[in-house]
């Protein structure tokens, strides 16, 4: 009897230690999975956001710590990398901006010497011409100018509290003889009472000029143009609205990149070099805000101008400008 009892005892420590080894060794390889897998979302969550994180383990696995430093030396000649692509767009950006002033300057100097020829009675015709010409590479230039100098961070776009509605009532009033002219039906829908934001104005006026020359060369065939001002809680829209031909989905995405011009775009009665949106879109997010396109040919085609509400809680009478 008591050899029984003790080869139960014995049957029952071995099963005990068999059941402490295999539950070792599940846990073991739970713990590297659960490694494994927190890994991996660090790494998915530093990819989503393009942080310059790292990745970081608690074990004491030889394995797991090898692999931890391998992905960390990837992930800092990543980050290497990052900087000297922003470094040399940065210069390329500084580079077009100084090379578009240095065109700027000679051009200007042919169109007064353009101009004092006409003036003494030149050939009028040809040098309406030359000069036309000329003014329209100036044009460009200047453009070219202000987007690099947006880009590479060389402008300061100062904010201040300004009434949207007057902005748009000014900008749309610029547009009213040749709007007239071209026989447009405009509407608009402006609060009467003041709307305010954080903007500022040079560079709102910049955007609906734009905008609006956008779409009286796009969408003439529609004779109307139609502004609309529209509130939620923290923002501001404004709607700047065709009825022509619009914009099909396979160009939408396309509108706001540089040097973009519809197929119809050399018609220079109104300016269109493909840089108007594009700017347009970098002011708008230079103040907080941004510009979406949505297009129904021949029903409604809107450029949407979202700008920040200017804070209630913020002294109404101070008129102090922040510098972005």
């Amino acid at each position: 009897m008591r050899e029984e009892t003790m080869l139960l005892f014995a049957a029952i420590v071995i099963a005990v230690l068999a059941a402490v080894v295999l539950y070792q060794r599940f846990a073991f390889r739970r713990g590297i999975q659960k490694e494994l897998h927190g890994i991996s979302e660090k790494l998915r969550e530093i990819t989503e956001t393009g942080s310059d994180e790292k990745v970081m383990v608690f074990t004491d696995e030889p394995v797991l710590m090898e692999l931890a430093g391998q992905v960390n030396r990837l992930l800092t000649e990543r980050q290497k990398i990052k900087a000297d692509v922003r470094r040399e767009q940065i210069s390329s950006k500084k580079m077009l901006s100084n090379i578009s002033h240095d065109i700027k300057t000679p051009l200007t100097v042919i169109l007064g010497y353009l101009e004092m020829m006409r003036l003494r009675g030149g050939d009028d015709d040809m040098l309406e011409k030359v000069e036309e010409k000329a003014r329209q590479v100036v044009d460009l230039i200047n453009q070219f100018f202000t987007l690099a100098k947006l880009e590479s961070g060389d402008t300061d776009v100062s904010l201040s509290k300004l009434d949207l509605c007057e902005q748009c009532r000014e900008n749309v009033l610029s547009f009213y003889e040749i709007l007239l002219q071209r026989e447009f039906e405009v509407a608009l829908s402006i609060p009467k009472t003041p709307v305010y934001v954080q903007g500022n104005a040079d560079a709102l006026q910049r955007i609906f000029s734009n905008l609006i020359s956008n779409v009286m060369r796009y969408g003439a065939d529609g004779k109307y143009l139609g502004v609309f001002v529209r509130e939620e809680k923290d923002s501001v829209y404004v709607d700047i609205v065709d009825r022509g031909k619009g914009i099909g989905p396979e160009f939408a995405a396309s509108v706001f990149d540089r040097l973009y011009t519809m197929e119809d775009s050399r018609n220079r009665e109104i300016q269109g070099n493909g840089l108007g949106l594009t700017i347009a879109k970098n002011l708008a997010e230079r103040m907080g805000g941004g510009i979406s396109l949505e297009s129904v040919p021949h029903v409604r085609t809107a450029f949407t101008l979202r700008l920040k509400k200017y804070p209630v809680s913020l002294n109404s009478g101070s008129e102090n400008e922040r510098n972005l």
